[in-house]
C-alpha cells in the first residue's frame, strides 16, 4: 500500500489527500477491520480492489455532480419546511386570530407548539437517522408534515389548531438534523459552511417569496374558505407533491448513490477522508452517546442554539405583527416583510462565505451578533408613531441579520464532531437547544404588549450579547482540545503539528511561516468510526 505523500513536488499533489490501496487485504489492515462495526466505505474500497487518487480535476467533477443532485432537493425541502411553519404568522395577518377566537397567549403557544413536539421527538430522530436510510427518512418526513399542514384548513379552534401544529412539529423534527447529516455525509469541511448556509438561507427566500405568494393568495375570494385556510391548503398540498420527488431522487449515501458510477463513488469517499468523520455506519453505539453527553462542546453548542433561537422564535412568530404595529395595513405588512428576507439571505450566505475565506467560524459569528444588537436598541428607543415608520423599519431589517448565526453554529458543530452515532446525538442536542429557544421565544411576546413589545425586544438584546461571550468561550475550548490532540500525537510518535487538508482546496500546497511545505494529516483513522475525542488525528476548527 502506497503511503500518502507530503505536498512538496507539484507532480505529486494528487497524492496529498488519498491513500492508494493495491490489495483489499492491505486496505483492511491499514484502515481497520471491515466488519459490521466499521464504516461501509471500507467495504466499497475493498470490493473495488483499492482506493482511488483524488485530484483537483476529479474532485471538481464529482463535487459538481453532487451539488446538482443534492442542492435542488435540499433547498426545496427546507424552503417548504420554513414556509409551512411561517404560514401561522401569515395567517395571523389574514384573520386567523379573530376567526379562531385566539386570545391571551393562545397564538404564542401555537407558535411554540411545533418546537415542543420537535424537542420531545429528538431522541427518536437521532436513533432513526443512524438506523434508517437518509433519503427515505427525508421523503417520509415531508409527506407527513405536508398532510398535517393541509389538515389545518379544517381547524377553526385553538385545540384543533394545536393538534395540527404538534403533528407538524413531530414530522418536521428530523429535517434539520437530517440536513446536517447530509452535509457531513457528502461534503468536505471546507465546503460545509456554504452548502449548509445555502439551504438554511431558504429562511430568507421564504420571507421574500413566501410573503409574495401569501400576498397573492390573500386576494383570492372564496365562499368556502377563509384566506388563511387557502394558505394552509395550498402550501400543504405543494409539500405532499414535493415528497414524491424526494423519494425518487434523494440518495441515501455516497456508498449507495445510483447517480454515481463506481469510480465516482470512490472519489466521493476519498473527498471525505480528510474530514476524519467517517461516512456511513448503521450501528448505534452507546459509548458514542455517552461521550456526546459528557462532551463540553455539546453543551456549548446547546447554549449557543438556545441563545439565538429565543430571539428567532419570537421574531419569526411576531415579525409581521411588529411591522403592522408601525401603522401599516395588512397587505402592506406582508409586502414589507420581503426586504427582511433579503437581508436574511445576504447575511446567511455572506457569513458562510466569510467563514470559508477565514477558515474560522467563531469570529464571523461574533461579527453577525452586532447588527441585531443595534436593531433591538433602535426598536426599543425610537418612538412608535407615524413620523418614525422609516427608522423603525430600518431597525427591524437590521435585526434580520440574526438568521446568519444559526447555520454557522450548525456548521461549527458538524465540522467538529466525529463518530456516526456521536454526530447524530450531538445534532440532537443542538436541535433540542433550538427547540427550547423557539418555545421560549414567542412566549416573551404577547399581543397585549403591542405596539412596543418591550419585554420581547429587551430579552432579545440581552441574548445577542450573551452569544458573543459563549462564542469566545467555545473558541478557547476548541483551541485547548487541539493542544491535547497534539500531545497525544507526540506520545504516539506522530508529528506534533499537522495540516487539516479538509479545510483547504484539493491539491493546494500548504506551507508554514518559513515557506516550507507542511506534512499532511495521515488519515489512517478516517473510516474507523472513531469519535473526535478518541481520534488523535482529528483537528478542531474554531
Amino acid at each position: 500500500m502506497s503511503q500518502a505523500k507530503t505536498s512538496q513536488p507539484n507532480d505529486q499533489l494528487e497524492h496529498v489527500e488519498s491513500i492508494e490501496a493495491e490489495q483489499p487485504a492491505k486496505v483492511a489492515a491499514a484502515l481497520g477491520d471491515t466488519g459490521p462495526k466499521e464504516d461501509q466505505a471500507l467495504q466499497l474500497i475493498e470490493d473495488a480492489g483499492g482506493s482511488t487518487i483524488l485530484t483537483p480535476e476529479n474532485n471538481a467533477r464529482v463535487l459538481r455532480r453532487i451539488d446538482l443532485r443534492l442542492l435542488p432537493i435540499l433547498l426545496s425541502i427546507y424552503f417548504l419546511q420554513q414556509l409551512d411553519k411561517s404560514t401561522l404568522s401569515y395567517a395571523s395577518v389574514f384573520g386567523l386570530v379573530d376567526k379562531a377566537h385566539l386570545h391571551g397567549s393562545m397564538y404564542s403557544w401555537l407558535g411554540s407548539g411545533v418546537y415542543v413536539a420537535q424537542l420531545v421527538f429528538q431522541p427518536l430522530v437521532s436513533y432513526l437517522l443512524v438506523k434508517v436510510p437518509l433519503g427515505k427518512f427525508m421523503a417520509a418526513s415531508a409527506l407527513l408534515w405536508g398532510i398535517s399542514l393541509s389538515c389545518m384548513t379544517a381547524a377553526n379552534t385553538f385545540p384543533g389548531l394545536m393538534v395540527c401544529r404538534l403533528l407538524l412539529g413531530i414530522f418536521e423534527a428530523g429535517i434539520a438534523p437530517s440536513f446536517i447529516a447530509v452535509t457531513q455525509l457528502w461534503y468536505r469541511r471546507r465546503e460545509q459552511p456554504i452548502r449548509l448556509g445555502s439551504w438554511y438561507a431558504m429562511n430568507g427566500v421564504v420571507n421574500m417569496f413566501g410573503s409574495l405568494f401569501t400576498f397573492g393568495l390573500g386576494h383570492i375570494h372564496s365562499s368556502i374558505f377563509e384566506p388563511y385556510q387557502i394558505i394552509f391548503l395550498f402550501f400543504g398540498l405543494v409539500t405532499v407533491g414535493t415528497s414524491v420527488a424526494v423519494f425518487l431522487f434523494m440518495p441515501d449515501s455516497p456508498v449507495t448513490a445510483k447517480f454515481l458510477d463506481e469510480e465516482d463513488k470512490l472519489v466521493a469517499i476519498e473527498r471525505l477522508r480528510m474530514n476524519q468523520q467517517g461516512i456511513e455506519n448503521h450501528e448505534w453505539k452507546w459509548d458514542h452517546v455517552k461521550e456526546a453527553c459528557l462532551d463540553l462542546k455539546s453543551w456549548l453548542w446547546f447554549a449557543l442554539l438556545v441563545s439565538i433561537s429565543i430571539p428567532s422564535g419570537g421574531i419569526t412568530t411576531f415579525g409581521p405583527l411588529i411591522v403592522k404595529s408601525f401603522g401599516f395595513s395588512d397587505l402592506n405588512t406582508i409586502l414589507l416583510n420581503v426586504p427582511f428576507g433579503a437581508v436574511q439571505l445576504i447575511a446567511t450566505m455572506g457569513g458562510a462565505w466569510l467563514a470559508t475565506a477565514w477558515k474560522m467560524k467563531g469570529p464571523v459569528l461574533a461579527l453577525l451578533c452586532l447588527p441585531p444588537i443595534a436593531g433591538c436598541i433602535m426598536l426599543l428607543k425610537i418612538p412608535h408613531d407615524a413620523s418614525h415608520k422609516a427608522p423603525l423599519l430600518i431597525g427591524y431589517y437590521i435585526i434580520s441579520v440574526y438568521p446568519g448565526i444559526t447555520p454557522l453554529i450548525y456548521s461549527w458543530s458538524a465540522g467538529n464532531t466525529a463518530g456516526e452515532t456521536k454526530k447524530k446525538v450531538t445534532t440532537g442536542i443542538l436541535i433540542v437547544g433550538q427547540c427550547v429557544g423557539n418555545i421560549i421565544g414567542p412566549t416573551l411576546y404577547t399581543t397585549e404588549e403591542a405596539p412596543l413589545y418591550r419585554r420581547g425586544l429587551t430579552s432579545n438584546l440581552a441574548l445577542f450579547c450573551v452569544l458573543v461571550v459563549l462564542i469566545l468561550l467555545n473558541m478557547a475550548y476548541l483551541s485547548f482540545l487541539n493542544k491535547q490532540h497534539s500531545k497525544q500525537r507526540v506520545a504516539l510518535g506522530k508529528n506534533t503539528e499537522v495540516v487539516d487538508h479538509s479545510m483547504h482546496a484539493v491539491g493546494a500546497i500548504i506551507e508554514d511561516k518559513e515557506g516550507v511545505p507542511v506534512q499532511q494529516l495521515v488519515s489512517d483513522n478516517a473510516f474507523k468510526d472513531l469519535t473526535d475525542m478518541k481520534n488523535e488525528d482529528f483537528v478542531y476548527v474554531y
